[in-house]
């Protein structure tokens, strides 16, 4: 049986840039949306003071996780000229490409990496098509 994916990061918001950011963030929605058909969740919060954001993704599978993956280098870069990382979470089994791509991601920017990756259980609800 394969097992969800979550995956959480957390950022900090440059000086100026939350307005930028929001722009940026929502046409990428768009295109996670119509690109990446097996991330079936997600979202995007901001703190009270608009200084931290945070994104949540689900996946039914670590499959579907590397799909979603793919082209994140690009989003990232453009996303970096107005975020910071503050760490990143996985709760759940990424493949060991993902958890390399991270770990070294976390190292760098010398911020937290949570990982919990055993399914104690419960579901991932997925709307029919």
């Amino acid at each position: 049986m394969s097992e969800p994916v979550v995956f959480i990061s957390h950022f900090a918001v440059k000086e100026g840039g939350l307005d930028e950011l929001k722009r940026l963030t929502g046409d990428a929605m768009e295109r996670i949306r119509e690109g990446k058909p097996r991330t079936v969740l997600f979202l995007s919060y901001l703190d009270e003071q608009g200084g931290r954001i945070s994104f949540l993704h689900a996946f039914p599978d670590a499959d579907a996780m590397d799909q979603h993956f793919e082209g994140a280098d690009e989003r990232a870069a453009a996303a970096y000229e107005f975020i910071e990382p503050r760490g990143w979470e996985f709760y759940g089994k990424p493949s060991e490409q993902a958890m390399e791509g991270m770990r070294a991601t976390a190292a760098k920017f010398d911020v937290p990496l949570v990982v919990e990756p055993e399914f104690n259980g419960g579901f991932l609800r997925l709307a029919p098509a």
